[in-house]
């Protein structure tokens, strides 16, 4: 018994091989952006374009991409594993819709919420990496005989569970989950009121365009990324902090209030133009890639089948 022709043959399996696609597209289109979002959050100053002058000029260009294998590696499995909650969830917290019919708006946004909630379990200890490699290099310029350089997302882990256990893998897992579970739920609802705003019947028959594809996954990163940025800021910075390093906050609450306090509230909103930049490259890409990938996969198999019907009737 083959295991991959026959996962490949479930909805589940498209789903979750789908979801892959559209997670490694939203990954390599959006990172540049991503690092210089996390360095605009964590108190480095001046705009994007002068950050990114200055990271190619101190660090070189490559330093955009440094840490991107963590979440490169995980995001085949996150983002499948996203969107297969989100299908089961979007159906099963609104029983009322036919299942020939696609999930109302009330389950979407439901679904998206759960989703959210759940998916925060993995992506924690993920962006605590991520977060620690982009901020990696300032951090030793800034603290010249206190730290070292790790090596990669691999070497990071391995020294934050050293040196502060589990606690310390999942530092940050509260404010993930107040900033995703709202934002997923707002992502979902906008991509499909959206997309059928602009290609009317395409939530049911599947044959939206790219372009509305793009579209509606570009806003529906920009929505849930204004909705949580606040949050999504006090995440980095405590995120950011170590063992290593002299601690600056003692919890999320303490964050917002020293960040408020020393910078004002606009220190809430910092970075937001790059973030909502991204927001919309990187989700137009993960939906065009995610819906192309489910499309292709259910005309493979499609094809397949029909393949199959006729050798039998050829016997």
């Amino acid at each position: 018994m083959d295991f991959w022709p026959e996962f490949l043959a479930s909805s589940w399996g498209k789903e979750f091989v789908a979801g892959g696609f559209g997670g490694i597209a939203g990954i390599v289109s959006g990172y540049p952006l991503d690092t210089i979002r996390v360095r605009q959050q964590s108190c480095t100053p001046g705009s994007a374009f002068n950050i990114l002058r200055r990271v190619a000029a101190t660090e070189g260009p490559l330093a955009l991409y440094r840490g991107m294998a963590a979440p490169l590696a995980s995001v085949t499995f996150q983002n499948a594993m996203v969107f297969q909650i989100y299908a089961v969830l979007s159906r099963a917290l609104d029983r009322n819709v036919p299942a020939s019919d696609p999930p109302s708006y009330k389950g979407v946004a439901l679904g998206g919420f759960g989703t959210g909630a759940l998916q925060s379990l993995m992506l924690t200890p993920v962006e605590l990496v991520k977060i620690r490699l982009q901020l990696q290099q300032r951090n030793i310029l800034d603290n010249k005989n206190q730290m070292t350089s790790c090596k990669g997302p691999t070497d990071v882990a391995r020294n934050i569970f050293r040196q502060e256990g589990w606690r310390g893998i999942y530092r940050g897992l509260t404010i993930t989950v107040l900033r995703d579970a709202p934002a997923h739920g707002l992502y979902f609802w906008t991509y499909e009121y959206v997309r059928e705003q602009l290609h009317p019947g395409c939530r049911k028959n599947g044959q939206e365009s790219f372009r509305t594809m793009l579209i509606a996954g570009g806003l529906a990163g920009v929505a849930s990324w204004i909705c949580c940025y606040p949050l999504d800021v006090i995440k980095t910075r405590f995120q950011a902090q170590s063992q290593s390093t002299p601690l600056r906050y003692t919890g999320i609450v303490d964050c917002f209030r020293r960040s408020v306090k020393q910078e004002g509230y606009n220190v809430l909103w910092r970075g937001l133009g790059t973030a909502v930049a991204r927001a919309f490259v990187v989700n137009g890409a993960i939906f065009t890639a995610y819906e192309t990938a489910l499309r292709c996969l259910f005309i493979n198999n499609n094809k397949e089948v029909h393949a199959n019907i006729q050798t039998e009737n050829a016997f």
